[in-house]
């Protein structure tokens, strides 16, 4: 069951600082995410691509989908028709799918690159080097052209080290801004910083965080 004063509280907290709330309703039925809807919540994040277009299907259109798991190519033509934002794209393959679908369905699929910040080996992401490559490549080739990248995301190590979480966050905001005002400089649909969850979202937003994913605090556990 969706926790509506906890929501009430974080949507109210987040609008006075600029952050989006994507609530994260992966796993949870989609009554769950129609009663955030109707209490005002627009952005819902999903991991599933299956998952995500059932609830696509059965829920209010106007819902701001956001992809935020570990996206294969060969599963973006199901999400492409609809999805608002792509989170987590961490290689050039996937790009190039995302905009060859967004061409057949007549649309700009925004996304956002995912960066790898923590100390975990199983954490997806790239450094700023491949990231810098990638963005290369894309100015000099011009072919992806149904795409918009709109910022950077990452996820922090998962651990009690909050100063270890906070170094992470911190590199990953600092890259952020080098982007804004260098390869991204005077554009600006690149905007977007997310990173944060229920468990560390104060010290992201404090680091800079403009967008943040909250499941458990919303839905309970899964």
């Amino acid at each position: 069951m969706a926790n509506l004063q906890t929501w009430n509280d974080l949507a109210t907290e987040f609008s006075a600082k600029g952050v989006t709330l994507v609530a994260v309703s992966k796993t949870k039925p989609a009554s769950d995410i129609q009663a955030l809807y109707d209490a005002g919540q627009r952005d819902f994040g999903e991991n599933y691509v299956q998952e995500l277009t059932e609830k696509e299907a059965a829920l209010p259109k106007d819902i701001r989908w956001h992809f935020i798991g570990h996206l294969q190519s060969n599963k973006v033509k199901y999400i492409a028709p609809f999805v608002h934002l792509i989170h987590a794209v961490d290689n050039v393959k996937l790009l190039a799918e995302i905009n060859k679908q967004a061409i057949k369905n007549n649309r700009t699929i925004d996304v956002l690159l995912q960066m790898y910040i923590a100390s975990e080996e199983s954490k997806f992401g790239m450094d700023e080097d491949e990231i810098n490559t990638l963005l290369k490549e894309m100015k000099s080739g011009n072919t992806l052209t149904n795409i918009r990248i709109c910022g950077l995301m990452g996820m922090a190590s998962f651990t009690e080290n909050m100063d270890q979480v906070k170094l992470e966050f911190t590199r990953l905001y600092t890259f952020f801004k080098t982007l804004s005002g260098g390869a991204f400089a005077g554009q600006p649909s690149f905007n977007t910083c997310s990173m944060g969850m229920s468990g560390d979202y104060n010290l992201a937003i404090a680091c800079g965080s403009n967008m943040v994913r909250i499941g458990s605090l919303l839905f309970g556990s899964r």
